[in-house]
């Protein structure tokens, strides 16, 4: 029988985590890094990237990219193995929402939405999907929202590429999973992060959405933890194509 520090365990793997420089991106970063995984992580920002990897320490890399350029998503895969190796995980946390009203949303707000939500997930994972399959063992973890279930004002783009990541994350299972990749996708409530900041600059907006969990709180960053280090490490070899809801009950009641 495993011991629970083996199923957990992420040392020696290679991740690669887009959106790195902050949020929920630079939290799974840094808790890869702390669990012993070797972690290049990925954005748009150089400077914030370069604070995240000052503090996550040795055994982590910067690259400064744009998962949402699709031309140049090969030389981006190369340059994400060139420090450690192709990673074993890819966490794809860097997300977009211009919270435009339904009568607002413009091709431009909708394109970059998408592109950067939803596309650049596929398309970045199936760069990085051979050399999982080589070695017979890999984790997509993608992330999921409130709004890929719920509909929310000025979620119109938003809302459409998070529902679609609920879907693109079992089209990927079904897809790969034989070849030992397990697809998986978190779900985050309401965090305080730079996407939500318009939320928690409203307390009683704020205050509203926290009565709305069964738990009668927001989240805070430590909640993460947990989900990653599962999601990451083989106590999840038999857990794919699911979304985890990490929202203190909001969408249970």
């Amino acid at each position: 029988m495993a011991r629970v520090a083996e199923l957990f365990d992420v040392s020696g793997r290679v991740a690669c985590v887009t959106g790195a420089s902050s949020g929920l991106g630079r939290r799974a970063a840094l808790v890869l890094a702390q669990n012993g995984a070797r972690v290049v992580g990925v954005a748009r920002r150089a400077e914030a990237l370069e604070d995240w990897r000052a503090e996550a320490g040795e055994g982590t890399a910067a690259i400064a990219g744009d998962v949402a350029d699709r031309e140049g998503l090969d030389d981006l895969a190369r340059r994400i193995a060139e420090p450690f190796g192709p990673p074993d995980i890819v966490i794809h946390a860097a997300g977009l929402n211009t919270r435009e009203k339904a009568d607002e949303v413009t091709p431009q707000g909708w394109d970059r939405t998408i592109a950067l939500n939803l596309t650049a997930p596929f398309f970045l994972s199936q760069k990085l999907v051979p050399a999982m399959r080589k070695r017979g063992w890999g984790r997509i973890v993608t992330f999921a929202s409130l709004q890929s279930f719920r509909a929310f004002p000025g979620g119109v783009a938003y809302g459409a590429s998070k529902g679609g990541i609920a879907q693109l994350t079992r089209a990927m299972a079904e897809a790969w999973s034989r070849d030992g990749i397990n697809a998986n996708a978190i779900a985050p409530g309401f965090f305080r992060t730079e996407l939500t900041a318009p939320v928690f600059s409203d307390p009683d907006l704020a205050a509203r959405n926290a009565a709305q969990t069964c738990i009668g709180r927001n989240g805070e960053p430590q909640d993460l933890d947990g989900p990653i280090l599962f999601l990451c490490s083989p106590a999840s070899n038999y857990v794919t194509g699911h979304v985890l809801m990490l929202d203190g009950g909001f969408t249970a009641k």
